[in-house]
């Protein structure tokens, strides 16, 4: 066996690891999440996350091999301390559709992708996302980078993840556990 092929099993096997473990987490109704009165700015989210150091929270959404530009973004977001995953989402004008199980934990799509009608091609074929918990071969999977580290499979859903100032949240759509971690 290859060395990519034992790194991407490995990795493979700690991305089912850490959706197992959120899910377990998240076994019980989470409690509404208040949302503020203001509306989410994208004044406040820099586009120009990518073009240098971000001193809030960079977020990225990346669509992988679905290549659907509706989605993928990347911005700063100017944070002061720990925030929720789902208000810095917010905070960056990005719209998340959760599951029917977990609605406000998991993204079941973003800004739109996957829409209902379109054909996620698969090794067994083709699937369609109908955000009822059922879908086996992908999903847009939740990344966390800290300031001067390695980026990491969430270990929390969006409605309990804290983010803090210098961190990077990537939303990453993964089919058949391709790609296995983010690129940067």
């Amino acid at each position: 066996m290859t060395l990519t092929k034992i790194r991407t099993a490995a990795a493979s096997s700690l991305a089912a690891a850490g959706l197992l473990f959120a899910l377990a987490a998240c076994s019980a109704p989470a409690a509404t999440q208040p949302t503020t009165s203001a509306p989410a700015s994208t004044a406040a989210a820099s586009s120009s996350a990518a073009a240098g150091p971000c001193t809030g929270v960079k977020v990225i959404v990346d669509s992988g091999s679905l290549k659907q530009a509706a989605a993928d973004t990347s911005v700063c977001v100017p944070v002061d301390g720990p925030t929720l995953a789902s208000a810095v989402l917010s905070q960056a004008d990005v719209k998340i559709e959760g599951t029917a199980k977990y609605p406000t934990s998991f993204a079941c799509r973003v800004n739109g992708v996957p829409a209902a009608d379109f054909d996620i091609k698969h090794k067994g074929g083709t699937a369609r996302e109908a955000c009822d918990d059922k879908n086996t071969v992908s999903y847009w999977a939740l990344w966390v980078k800290p300031a001067a580290g390695k980026w990491g499979y969430a270990q929390e859903g969006l409605d309990s993840l804290k983010l803090n100032p210098g961190e990077s949240l990537e939303l990453l759509y993964t089919v058949d556990n391709e790609p296995a971690a983010p690129n940067a």
